[in-house]
């Protein structure tokens, strides 16, 4: 089933978030999903919203259990060679802002050999773009309602490839089928100069991971996009895909945890997130008080 077109576009919401980093990130070899989600959710990421500067932080917690039918990859395009356990934006309204969080930032890299293997910052200096969003929660934290994937996409050395995945991307965001696509075209990384700068943190990446294009793509159901893959719209940008497209990387979303938005700090971000959760569930409004806030703010 398609999704409903007459649902609001929230898209400019996120035209302030002008300064950005995506940011893979592989969890510590030998350390459970259920406790590297646990620490990522509740002890990473309130010390990263803590951080002065910080205009937007969401994490995306992704699956390495589910890899069928994800995504139709073109015949001659090769699957990225690259295990992943999520993502994460940080965003700033402005270079003043990301100047003062970087001051401070060692505080947090410090923190990220405890939980990370691998963790790479693709810089957006000039932002990202989001095409639609059909999703009317501005802070979602929890499991993902939709069927949600991020696509690493390398087109090798092609100079037409930028456009080219910004006009595939705007072309797939008309679609009825697709809720949310957010489209990122980073700068291409550096290994020389490794970034974020954590310590005993592996920050290198493969030629087919420099130079990349990243879609986030939602859709109501795994049905919903499956039908769309099957749709004349999908199959006739595939020959383009093949052209264009030297490998690609496809991880599904299972949450997205809000911390930060519109440069305040979310209940998941100043509880952690699973508190924010039971607040939500319960019902508990005093939690979410001016009063009961306060407490909470740095400094009290």
């Amino acid at each position: 089933m398609s999704a409903d077109v007459n649902l609001p576009d929230f898209r400019e919401r996120d035209e302030r978030v002008r300064c950005l980093t995506y940011t893979p990130v592989r969890r510590l070899a030998g350390l459970s999903q259920p406790v590297f989600a646990a620490y990522w959710r509740d002890v990473h990421g309130p010390l990263c919203a803590r951080l002065p500067g910080l205009g937007y932080y969401v994490q995306y917690h992704f699956s390495r259990r589910v890899s069928a039918n994800l995504w139709p990859v073109p015949a001659g395009v090769r699957r990225m060679d690259v295990v992943l356990d999520g993502a994460v934006e940080i965003g700033f309204a402005g270079t003043e802002e990301q100047a003062r969080f970087q001051a401070v930032s060692p505080v947090l890299f410090e923190d990220e050999h405890n939980v990370f293997e691998h963790t790479v910052a693709y810089d957006l200096p000039d932002g990202s773009r989001t095409l639609v969003d059909r999703v009317a929660d501005p802070i979602p934290n929890g499991p993902d309602p939709l069927h949600r994937l991020h696509l690493h996409l390398n087109g090798g050395a092609a100079d037409d490839f930028r456009s080219w995945v910004k006009e595939w991307a705007q072309g797939l965001a008309a679609a009825p089928a697709v809720r949310k696509l957010r489209l990122h075209q980073p700068t291409p990384y550096d290994n020389a100069h490794p970034a974020p700068p954590a310590p005993m943190v592996d920050h290198q990446v493969s030629d087919e991971r420099r130079e990349i294009a990243i879609v986030e793509i939602g859709f109501d159901s795994p049905l919903a996009a499956r039908e769309f893959f099957a749709s004349t719209d999908f199959q006739d940008t595939v020959p383009a895909q093949a052209e264009k497209l030297r490998s690609i990387g496809v991880f599904p979303v299972t949450g997205v945890y809000t911390y930060v938005r519109d440069s305040v700090m979310t209940t998941a971000g100043l509880r952690g997130s699973r508190s924010a959760q039971l607040i939500r569930h319960l019902g508990a409004v005093n939690q979410i008080q001016d009063d009961v806030t306060h407490r909470f703010w740095p400094g009290g």
